[in-house]
């Protein structure tokens, strides 16, 4: 064995635990270190030198550690889409709601939009009093029930609407301006 290949070997324990702390899949980590050594001992020819061997051979492995997550990400992607092709056509398989919000993922303009509103309203919502703002979230967000909200608050039910009341009516007029403008539905104003 020659001194380079005695070198790259004597690198292995390092290349494993490095690729371990990576991919936390044993298999997918002799892949790759495998990978790392033959491609080291095949491109030796390449090492110039400028580096240390070992940052070198590191480099080399970061590359075939990227490698072996596209490769399993795809082949976990294939494997679950082939699982559901068993039950037949993927349509007949699906409801008729869930293949019209397919048709809905390919508008990214609309999916920007909704992020945008969503990050406005989350802004907002953290400005409300925070009574307010945990009422809000306790009935429109998590859904619980009318005396649920009111033991956790400490407040009666009518006292509950009203902070109600109030939580919506600053969000809308904070929402307003750029998001529901007059005589409009819920759309962006600005089209950002």
């Amino acid at each position: 064995m020659n001194p380079f290949a005695e070198h790259v070997a004597e690198l292995r324990p390092m290349l494993v635990r490095m690729a371990r702390q990576r991919l936390r899949n044993e298999a997918w980590v002799e892949d790759a270190v495998s990978e790392t050594l033959v491609a080291a001992l095949e491109s030796r020819h390449t090492f110039a030198g400028r580096a240390q061997m070992r940052t070198w051979v590191v480099g080399i492995l970061k590359h075939k550690v990227v490698d072996q997550i596209r490769r399993h990400t795809r082949e976990c992607q294939v494997e679950s889409f082939d699982e559901e092709a068993e039950f037949g056509a993927l349509g007949d398989a699906l409801p008729n709601d869930a293949l019209e919000a397919v048709a809905d993922w390919g508008d990214p303009q609309e999916r920007l939009s909704r992020r945008q509103f969503m990050a406005q309203f989350d802004r907002c919502l953290k400005d409300l009093p925070p009574q307010q703002g945990r009422a809000f979230v306790l009935r429109n967000v998590r859904e619980e029930e009318t005396e649920s909200i009111c033991h956790q608050l400490g407040v009666t039910s009518n006292h509950l609407w009203v902070i109600l009341h109030r939580a919506r009516k600053q969000l809308r007029a904070a929402l307003q301006p750029d998001w529901f403008p007059a005589g409009g539905g819920a759309r962006h104003a600005a089209s950002a």
